[in-house]
């Protein structure tokens, strides 16, 4: 910038382009930083799509799909309960793991007949699809995050009735994608503790009498672990021992708790990220 004539009007001018100059400069550096700066988050669906191919570049090759399912869960749980708890617990496994990624979670699964309704879809809130459906459906995810660059696509399944499906989905893809560098792992321990490990902790510390298999004291003592807002928990205190025509198949929920939800939770991870970090494919990409 040049200036013939001394004066203010010279001066305003120099300033004027200073300021200019510094708000360039400022404005590139806010945009640089902007750019570097990739959320603290992993869950695919919060981040743009450069930060998804930079997060692959970067190592992070292995995503979990989480598999809910939108069924009833007697009156004091909502039905939105496996959703819920899967999201949660896959971004726990996921920053656990390390270098993974958490896919949007699948909340439409199979859950029983419509005609006649069968299983779950006795009752209103539930929604089902065929078992080739949900099989289609996560094939066809798991190859969108294939061709992505994901190297490993992580199976876990919130609820028991799907389980051979996500095997089966698992196996079918393994032997397609022979040679091509990428792998599917089902972690069956993710939900075989609840039944199991978790269920046999709870018998031992007094409280064999109110597990039973659906909606009862473990399920809702997860629930109220990971998100107490889904649990209905005044109506649940109040209540008479709900039953199966409630949709309370077995044991007693009204003296779940958090605190025995967190030991169930902390047993769901640990299986998962030693199943990730144990893959039996031997194709573990980290």
């Amino acid at each position: 910038m040049s200036c013939i004539v001394v004066g203010d009007g010279c001066r305003m001018r120099m300033f004027s382009g200073f300021l200019s100059g510094l708000s360039l400069v400022l404005a590139l550096h806010a945009g640089a930083t902007a750019h570097a700066a990739a959320p603290d988050t992993v869950d695919f669906a919060d981040l743009t799509w450069t930060e998804i191919r930079d997060a692959i570049h970067g190592g992070d090759t292995t995503i979990i799909i989480p598999v809910g399912g939108t069924e009833q869960s007697g009156p004091y749980i909502a039905v939105g309960k496996h959703d819920v708890r899967a999201m949660i617990l896959a971004r726990r496994i996921a920053r656990d793991a390390g270098h993974t990624l958490v896919a949007p979670v699948v909340a439409y699964v199979p859950e029983g007949g419509t005609s006649p309704r069968t299983s779950h879809m006795r009752f209103p809130g539930t929604i089902s699809i065929a078992p080739a459906t949900f099989r289609a459906l996560l094939s066809d995810a798991a190859e969108s995050f294939r061709v992505q660059g994901f190297r490993r696509v992580v199976l876990i399944g919130d609820h028991g009735g799907y389980q051979k499906d996500l095997r089966t989905v698992a196996d079918t893809l393994n032997r397609r994608w022979q040679g091509q560098g990428a792998h599917v792992l089902y972690v069956a321990g993710y939900y075989d503790v609840v039944p199991g490990a978790y269920a046999t902790w709870l018998r031992q510390h007094g409280h064999a009498a109110e597990v039973g298999m659906h909606a009862d004291l473990s399920d809702t003592s997860l629930m109220l672990a990971l998100d107490p807002d889904l649990v209905r928990t005044q109506a649940l205190r109040a209540a008479s021992l709900p039953t199966a025509a409630q949709g309370v198949y077995g044991g007693d929920p009204r003296q779940a708790s958090a605190a025995l939800g967190q030991a169930g939770a902390s047993m769901q991870v640990a299986a998962a990220v030693a199943a990730m970090q144990h893959d039996p494919t031997g194709q573990n990409p980290h």
